[in-house]
C-alpha cells in the first residue's frame, strides 16, 4: 500500500514504542549534559592555569606599536 503512513497499533504502537522514545530522549539528554560538564571542567582548568601566568611590560607603554613583531620583546612572563 503505497502512501499509507498510518501506524498499525498491533505491530508498531504500544508500550515498547513509548519506551524506545523515552530511552532515546534520556540517552540524548545525558550525553549532552556530560559533554557540557566536560567542556566546563576543561574551560575552568585552562582559566586556572593561565591565571597564574601573567605578563609584565618591562618598557614604556608608549613604545608599543600596533601589530608590531617587536612587541613580544617588551614583556616578560611572570608566575612561572
Amino acid at each position: 500500500m503505497a502512501g499509507n503512513t498510518q501506524i498499525d497499533p498491533k505491530t508498531e504502537g504500544g508500550l515498547f514504542s513509548l519506551l524506545h522514545g523515552i530511552t532515546g530522549m534520556l540517552v540524548a539528554t545525558v550525553l549532552l549534559l556530560s559533554i557540557l560538564a566536560g567542556l566546563t571542567i576543561a574551560g575552568i582548568s585552562v582559566q586556572k592555569e593561565n591565571a597564574t601566568k601573567f605578563y609584565e611590560i618591562n618598557q614604556d607603554l608608549n613604545g608599543l606599536k600596533m601589530n608590531s613583531p617587536e612587541n613580544h620583546t617588551m614583556r616578560t612572563v611572570k608566575g612561572e
